[in-house]
């Protein structure tokens, strides 16, 4: 997998946005692993296709359910994905270990149903800390509102988190200033790590529709690039986050930067390059997080090529030809972050229902 290879000298993470049992216990995410990937992360989605999709779990389901013919369906589901992630965050020690915590890590999600509650929020991401028990975990919080003021709590009790669902820069500044004051009250936030995950492909979905729905040649011809741009500005606005005094004191203690990752990276339109929200958005000290079929295609025939020009303003030019045709970006990425947390909502009850009815008796 050159092109991963190619990723990392230019400063940028590879991870995988998917796991399973059957990766894990067939070698096939150690084999990544040896060929550059460096992370992974899950949500509910990815379970609830994982452990419907296949008969890999109906063992441990039985072998749970003769411990503890009692165990809720709730019970059943936090069983199954912490042992996945604690033999995920096992692989990918060597990785953490190498890269003194900059990398290898493996993220699992607070329930959704939480996403609007932030002092449920902090108990279950406390509780998750616990029962994976590995220090290259990353408990996911969804950027809500609420979600912030939890992930600030989480930063000052020393809880590594990856803020998911990020899709607005001004919601991802909000992120970046709460790390901040939550690792000025951790006692020892040298140890602590934590990504920002803005989604991308998700934005030129409702982008592009609504481009469309102006039919101007201008706006017509800015279809495909406003995802791209927007993730851009956010990358723009790390950079000079990054550079304030405030937070430059805290690098300069040996902080690790919270890098923004890029997620949603799969392309959801067949007009557009299947590895396209991965070749436009190479940068230092950034992430990609791409689902198995993204990952394999850009190894295949991706190219890293450089990093883009973060201070050009052509990002910010695009979004305001956008703005000038009469694109509401605010409202879009307001409603694609309440659309993320109904799907990811969705696809759990979905799976906690699918475990309730197993078939599979102790």
């Amino acid at each position: 997998m050159a092109s991963l290879a190619d990723l990392n000298r230019h400063g940028q993470s590879a991870w995988l946005d998917y796991i399973d049992r059957d990766l894990l216990e067939q070698g096939g995410l150690r084999r990544l692993v040896e060929r550059g990937v460096t992370g992974v992360t899950t949500n509910p989605t990815i379970f609830h296709k994982a452990i419907t999709g296949s008969a890999a779990y109906d063992d441990s389901i039985r072998a749970l359910l003769r411990r503890d013919g009692r165990l809720t369906p709730l019970a059943l589901t936090e069983a199954l994905v912490v042992t996945d992630v604690q033999a995920a965050a096992d692989i990918l020690r060597s990785v953490y270990d190498r890269t003194a915590g900059h990398d290898g890590y493996v993220s699992i999600e607070v329930p959704p149903e939480l996403a609007f509650q932030a002092e449920a929020t902090v108990a279950m991401a406390h509780t998750l800390w616990k029962a994976v028990g590995r220090p290259n975990l990353m408990v996911k919080v969804p950027g809500t509102a609420p979600g912030v003021t939890a992930f600030e709590r989480l930063m000052a009790d020393g809880i590594n988190v990856n803020v998911t669902l990020l899709f607005g820069v001004a919601r991802y500044e909000e992120v970046v200033r709460a790390w901040v004051r939550g690792l000025e009250r951790c006692a020892h936030p040298r140890t602590v790590a934590s990504v920002a995950s803005f989604f991308v492909s998700r934005v030129d979905i409702k982008a592009d529709k609504a481009l469309e729905a102006i039919g101007t040649p201008q706006a017509l011809a800015l279809r495909g690039r406003i995802a791209v741009a927007n993730a851009r500005a956010a990358y723009a606005r790390f950079r000079s986050l990054m550079a304030e005094p405030q937070i430059r004191a805290l690098l300069e203690r040996g902080v690790r930067p919270q890098r923004p990752l890029w997620a949603s990276t799969g392309t959801k339109s067949a007009a557009y390059s299947d590895v396209l929200y991965v070749e436009e958005l190479v940068a230092r000290d950034a992430v990609s997080t791409m689902p198995e079929a993204t990952l394999r295609a850009f190894a295949d025939h991706g190219d890293a090529g450089g990093s883009f020009d973060w201070r050009s303003g052509e990002a910010a030019e695009t979004l305001r030809r956008a703005e000038l045709e009469g694109v509401d970006l605010a409202a879009i990425t307001a409603r694609l972050e309440r659309a993320g947390v109904e799907a990811f909502c969705r696809s759990y009850e979905e799976l906690l229902g699918r475990i309730g009815s197993s078939h599979c008796a102790p």
